[in-house]
């Protein structure tokens, strides 16, 4: 399938490992011309140099931390117009209510939602005046079906998603379309960690965690990176012009709603 994606401009930040890293694979492979970002340049560096290797695209390494809007200034000075923004930012700490102080809450706030505020303030001029624009938010699957140890992941990106819904109804006359992302569990860090801190608690390996939690996948197994990828990939494609203010989840089948 022709994406007729090449010559256009993504930003992806959390582009050092991961979902992130994943995206900027999927989208350098289509020609896109990539700035990618996150808090650890040898990391990003390292991640860079893979894409390189891989497609013969070099992305720019813009090193920041998107949880503060000084950084993210920054980057608008650095990174200048882009046509496809991949807002991507780690999971807040796992955990139950009474076991959260408020400065958690704040933190949570600023990585993963205004985050995306943020970013999105950085980019929507740009598309409005070209009136083409695509934006794309990883959330989670707790924002359909919320994880009880994850109460400010599903927060806050619960608040993602009504802002990029919001977005959407907004900036659609201008040819941008805003969607949510949703990964169930991935093989990435983020899960390793969350498998670890489960394992602590109920006394159990890592291994059987990560085992429970496949076996409560209808596909049976834990998704790859490339495999949300993909869709990030799709969505910011001209063939998904029609497609806005959805949230889709990847997760093979964890989420039981039927919308």
């Amino acid at each position: 399938m022709e994406l007729r994606l090449k010559g256009k401009k993504a930003l992806v930040t959390g582009a050092s490992a991961g979902l992130g890293a994943a995206a900027a694979m999927a989208l350098a492979e289509e020609g896109v011309e990539l700035f990618i970002n996150s808090r650890d340049e040898t990391r990003l560096r390292a991640a860079a140099q893979k894409i390189a290797e891989k497609t013969a695209i070099m992305p720019v390494v813009c090193v920041g931390d998107v949880s503060r809007a000084g950084d993210i200034e920054r980057l608008d000075s650095q990174i200048g117009a882009v046509d496809i923004l991949v807002s991507n930012a780690g999971g807040p700490v796992p955990g139950q209510f009474t076991d959260l102080p408020g400065e958690r809450w704040q933190e949570a706030a600023d990585l993963v939602l205004f985050s995306a505020v943020n970013l999105t303030r950085m980019v929507i001029d740009g598309m409005i005046e070209r009136r083409w624009g695509r934006l794309i938010y990883l959330t989670s699957i707790g924002v359909l079906q919320p994880i009880n140890d994850l109460i400010l992941s599903n927060t806050y990106r619960s608040g993602v998603t009504g802002f990029c819904k919001t977005i959407s109804n907004n900036y659609a006359k201008y040819g941008i379309t805003a969607n949510c992302v949703c990964p169930g569990y991935t093989a990435t860090e983020r899960l390793a960690s969350l498998a670890a801190s489960r394992a602590a608690e109920g006394g159990v390996s890592v291994e059987s965690v990560l085992k429970g939690l496949a076996a409560d996948v209808p596909a049976g197994r834990i998704g790859k990176p490339e495999e949300l990828a993909a869709l990030i990939t799709f969505l910011a494609s001209e063939k998904a012009a029609y497609i806005t203010g959805t949230s889709i989840p990847v997760d093979g089948g964890a989420v039981r709603a039927l919308i």
